[in-house]
């Protein structure tokens, strides 16, 4: 579905550009940790935009599109949760967003579970 492709295309150019300011826009502006938890929002970001290009390319080649919506918008939620509250708590420095960012990583794992039994059951 062109849809994740745009969304997966969307997340990929956000990850270059946050990598980017991370790198050159709060380089000694935060705290050395802060600028890894930046960079792990951004590395996380871009591996997910590719499993979004994923699901869009493998639209029309399995004919189980529930579970790869599921996985799509499990994936999209997984970045906003995961990436976006570790972006937040580097420039924020409000460690109780520490607590979301699990949630994100259960979206992520849930995602690539589905994406695994509509490959096994319909290819």
């Amino acid at each position: 579905m062109k849809t994740f492709i745009i969304i997966a295309a969307v997340n990929a150019a956000l990850a270059v550009a946050l990598g980017a300011f991370g790198a050159h826009g709060l380089e000694g502006k935060i705290a050395d940790k802060y600028l890894e938890t930046w960079q792990t929002g951004v590395q996380y970001q871009m591996f997910h935009a590719g499993g979004l290009f994923v699901i869009g390319l493998l639209w029309n080649h399995l004919s189980s599109h529930n579970l790869l919506s599921w996985s799509g918008w499990a994936m999209l939620a997984g970045i906003i949760l995961f990436s976006g509250s570790l972006y937040i708590l580097s420039v924020s420095g409000i460690s109780k967003l520490g607590m979301i960012t699990p949630l994100g990583g259960v979206a992520f794992i849930t995602a690539w579970i589905l994406m695994i039994v509509a490959v096994y059951k319909y290819s």
